[in-house]
């Protein structure tokens, strides 16, 4: 897959979430990366051999402090890493199409404050979100 297509599909995964959610999103980029570093993996804890498909860097909107307010501070990030999304789903794309709403789903809900735990237990309800 191209790498228009692919951010055809990041784009219609991030037109999926709804409004709601969308309009909370402050001072945050998503953008698109081959592969995550090797220093991204480390600072996860990602074991050998695994991977990402998606990662948010940054400091989530329920810790968020005054300076926020002021414009000091460098935009948060949602990286969605096509190399492991097109591994994990082969040629399908609508296998692709589904990780990637998945990982943009994912990564917006730690930018929103949820832990993993939550955001399974959450992605397992089929996307009962709230804020």
């Amino acid at each position: 897959m191209d790498d228009k297509r692919f951010e055809q599909l990041v784009s219609e995964g991030i037109d999926a979430i709804p409004e709601r959610f969308l309009k909370q999103l402050k001072n945050v980029a998503i953008v698109i990366a081959d592969e995550p570093t090797k220093e991204q993996l480390r600072q996860n804890g990602v074991p050998r051999g695994e991977t990402l498909l998606g990662l948010y860097e940054g400091i989530p909107l329920v810790e968020r402090g005054d300076i926020y307010g002021v414009g000091a501070v460098l935009p948060d990030r949602i990286t969605v890493f096509k190399m492991p999304t097109l591994e994990a789903a082969g040629e399908d794309e609508q296998k692709i199409r589904k990780i990637v709403k998945d990982t943009v789903w994912h990564e917006i809900g730690h930018y929103f404050g949820w832990g993993d735990d939550d955001l399974y237990e959450r992605e397992d309800e089929d996307k009962n979100f709230s804020v």
